[in-house]
C-alpha cells in the first residue's frame, strides 16, 4: 500500500488557480521530491496534505483513509509530521526542552517543569537527540545553536509525534552545501532504518537529484512530470520550463518559462 494517494487535488484564490488537477502517490519508505518554480503551487499543495488548506475537490489517502478536508490536528494525529522553510523551535528553551514539549503536546499532555511528566519524556527526548546526532547538545539553549543544528532539531521535533509520512518544506533552505548533505544523507538514513515516508519540496536541485527516489515537477499549479531522477533531468518540458536550456523551440513555445 502506498503512503500517500492525490487524486484530483485542486485549489483557486479568487480567480487564480493555485493547484489544478494534481494526483501523485508517495511508496511507503520513499523520498519523493516535488519540484517547480516560485508559484508552482507546492506550497500550497504542501498546506493541503497537512490540512492547513481545504481542497476545493480531490482526494488524499493516507494508508488507505481518506484525509482531504481535515484539520491539521487531525491529520497529524493519523500520522502526518512536517518540517518547514522557517524553522519553529522555542528559542528560550533547551534543545533537550524543546523535544520534551513536542512529546507532551504530542501525547495532548501540558508542559510543566515540576512534573513527573517531564522526566517521563527524558528518555524519549535523549533517544530523537542520539538519531539526528544531537546528544551532545542536549542541554544547550536552542538560541545559541548554528543554523544547522537548528534544522537537525526541527527534525526531531517533527519525529516526536512518531509520523509514518512526514513533509519537508525547503529542509536545506539557507544551508551550507555541506550542511545540506548532512541533513539529507540524516533523513535518508532514518527512512531506511524505519520505512518512513518522505515528501519534500526543494530548489537545490544538487540535493534532488542526489537524495529523491523519485520526482515529481509542478508548473503553474499542475503536474508536468514524474519520475526518475535520470527521466527528468532527460524531460524536454522540465528542461523548457524549470532546470533551462536544451528544449525543443516547440517545447518552448507550448510551456512558458515564467511559472
Amino acid at each position: 500500500m502506498n503512503a500517500l494517494e492525490i487524486r484530483g487535488l485542486s485549489k483557486t484564490f479568487g480567480g487564480v488557480v493555485a493547484v489544478d488537477d494534481v494526483g501523485f502517490h508517495v511508496a511507503s519508505g520513499e523520498m519523493l521530491a516535488l519540484i517547480g518554480a516560485n508559484g508552482a503551487g507546492k506550497s500550497t499543495t504542501f498546506n493541503m496534505l497537512n490540512g492547513q488548506l481545504r481542497p476545493d475537490r480531490g482526494s488524499v489517502r493516507l494508508f488507505g483513509s481518506e484525509i482531504a478536508g481535515l484539520p491539521a490536528r487531525r491529520i497529524a494525529r493519523r500520522g502526518v509530521g512536517r518540517t518547514f522553510q522557517i524553522t519553529q523551535t522555542f528559542t528560550s528553551m533547551t534543545v533537550r526542552e524543546n523535544l520534551q514539549t513536542a512529546l507532551l503536546a504530542h501525547r495532548n499532555r501540558r508542559f510543566d517543569f515540576f512534573s513527573r511528566a517531564v522526566a517521563a519524556e527524558r528518555v524519549e527526548a535523549d533517544r530523537l537527540l542520539a538519531i539526528v546526532g544531537m546528544s551532545e547538545a542536549a542541554d544547550r539553549p536552542s538560541a545559541e545553536l548554528a543554523y544547522g543544528d537548528v534544522k537537525r532539531l526541527e527534525l526531531a521535533v517533527a519525529l516526536a509525534a512518531s509520523p509514518r509520512l512526514l513533509l519537508m518544506d525547503e529542509p536545506t533552505a539557507g544551508m551550507a552545501p555541506r550542511e545540506r548533505t548532512a541533513l539529507m544523507a540524516l533523513v535518508r538514513g532514518i527512512v531506511e532504518d524505519t520505512g518512513l515516508s518522505v515528501l519534500f519540496t526543494e530548489h537545490d536541485m544538487d540535493v534532488v537529484f542526489a537524495h529523491a527516489d523519485r520526482i515529481v515537477v509542478l508548473n503553474r499549479g499542475a503536474v508536468i512530470a514524474e519520475g526518475t531522477a535520470d527521466a527528468i533531468r532527460a524531460d524536454p518540458t522540465v528542461r523548457a520550463v524549470y532546470l533551462g536550456g536544451g528544449a525543443p523551440e516547440s517545447v518552448t513555445e507550448q510551456v512558458s518559462p515564467n511559472a
